[in-house]
């Protein structure tokens, strides 16, 4: 049997995976969180052998969130879903020691797959964030402007890219208007441009949202 933790802001998704997961006969579902802290504290409280977590919920960053339940459960995959199915985030996603990446998009259709793909031991992404991270092979580090973006400064860019103002990022983000106004200027400094259109400009261009 698979026991499975969901990480999720949004209760649609995380009751909507509940029902895929209720179909299986090998998974069990025994821990939901809605946010970073709840899902560490429920990774310290339940045996589970894979980690379903949102790469944007509020607080703690999905990146962040994979390094800290890694240290809590080294041997543990974690699958980690977002919205923005790019290789952008995939890399950093890898890289912070995640098993995993699926769209939100096509996540019913994948979860199932990518659960016992991850459970056996190996990883899994999806094939159209799979050609993205072929296209990236031969290139050299921070090649494009945004590679030079620390995490939490993309999360910032792809928050500008939909339209929130300052404000609103560091509600979602639960960090202070100071904070996120210091990731701003950097974002700007880093990719060469001066206004939030010339960020959202930006974002679209290399499809980070």
């Amino acid at each position: 049997m698979i026991k499975l933790m969901i990480a999720d802001d949004h209760e649609l998704i995380r009751e909507g995976l509940r029902k895929v997961f209720s179909r299986e006969s090998d998974m069990e579902l025994v821990a939901m969180a809605q946010d970073a802290t709840e899902a560490v504290t429920q990774c310290r409280a339940n045996a589970i052998d894979v980690a379903i977590i949102d790469f944007n919920m509020p607080g703690r960053s999905g990146l962040d969130l994979v390094v800290r339940l890694k240290q809590i459960n080294p041997a543990m995959p974690i699958l980690v879903l977002s919205m923005v199915p790019v290789r952008d985030v995939a890399l950093r996603v890898f890289k912070a020691g995640a098993a995993g990446f699926v769209s939100k998009q096509s996540a019913v259709k994948e979860i199932v797959s990518a659960v016992r793909k991850v459970a056996s031991g190996k990883k899994y992404v999806s094939a159209e964030v799979a050609e993205q991270l072929a296209g990236t092979i031969g290139m050299a580090d921070h090649e494009l402007a945004h590679d030079a973006l620390s995490d939490r400064e993309l999360m910032v860019v792809q928050l500008i890219a939909t339209g929130k103002r300052t404000r609103e990022i560091s509600e979602e983000l639960s960090l202070s208007v100071n904070t996120i106004a210091t990731y701003r200027r950097r974002i700007l400094e880093k990719l060469n441009v001066r206004s939030d259109v010339d960020i959202t400009r930006y974002a679209i261009e290399h499809h980070l949202v």
